[in-house]
């Protein structure tokens, strides 16, 4: 479904990421692990069209988008929650959820899909018509991953979807994700909870100093002794 193909990425003189290969499967959740700085971040606003490469390609579906503009990318339902969820605060949860439908198929389904996304977050309708920025922080992530669902994603890249959250919300996050696949929507996920992302992903990618260190099954990473003792503390 998305290629990512031997990228390299620059900040000025820095590398980010330096001959990165990725493939995403349609209809799996795909781990991508590794520690602040390994460049994750990065990588998810490469493929967002936020960050041009200095070098490899990145295809959708066959064709090569590496040189589309974000909102073009967000147009073939490239999706992108980004970490810290950027919620418009002064805005209700109703408003944030109608810009995630700006492109126009979405908009023509918004209603649809709003009502879909109340269905699977109720306290959202229960706070529409509140500020976002009056919410907890797992209720804030609900309205980020609601507000994205509304642009009909293809596939969903989340970043850091938990940080900051209590485990238990946590726990209902992720849950969310793993019902969300079940329905056919593919996913992307950056995570430091290591653990619990690969414990929901069919494949695993880690991450570190802007290079692939380890890919393969998301069972046989997690039981990687490197990946153990330097991110599941075991």
């Amino acid at each position: 479904m998305l290629k990512i193909d031997q990228i390299t990425v620059k900040y000025q003189d820095l590398t980010a990421l330096s001959d990165v290969s990725l493939d995403i499967e349609e209809g799996k959740i795909t781990a991508l692990i590794g520690s602040n700085g390994a460049g994750k971040t990065t990588l998810l606003n490469a493929v967002s069209g936020l960050r041009p490469l200095s070098a490899g390609i990145i295809s959708w579906e066959n064709r090569v988008i590496s040189s589309l503009s974000p909102d073009e990318v967000a147009a073939l339902g490239v999706i992108q929650v980004p970490e810290g969820r950027k919620l418009f605060p002064r805005m209700t949860v109703e408003e944030n959820l109608q810009i995630g439908a700006f492109l126009p198929n979405p908009r023509k389904q918004a209603l649809q899909t709003m009502r879909k996304v109340f269905d699977l977050f109720p306290r959202l309708e229960e706070r529409k018509k509140q500020h976002a920025g009056s919410l907890s922080g797992g209720e804030q992530q609900m309205v980020a991953i609601g507000r994205a669902l509304m642009s009909l994603p293809k596939l969903l890249m989340l970043d850091e979807p938990s940080l900051g959250l209590a485990p238990i919300v946590t726990n209902e996050i992720f849950s969310i994700i793993s019902d969300l696949n079940k329905e056919g929507l593919t996913f992307l996920v950056v995570s430091q909870e290591a653990l619990k992302t690969l414990s929901i992903s069919s494949t695993a990618y880690l991450l570190e100093n802007g290079r692939v260190l380890l890919y393969g099954p998301a069972a046989q990473i997690a039981g990687d002794p490197r990946v153990k003792e330097s991110y599941l503390g075991i």
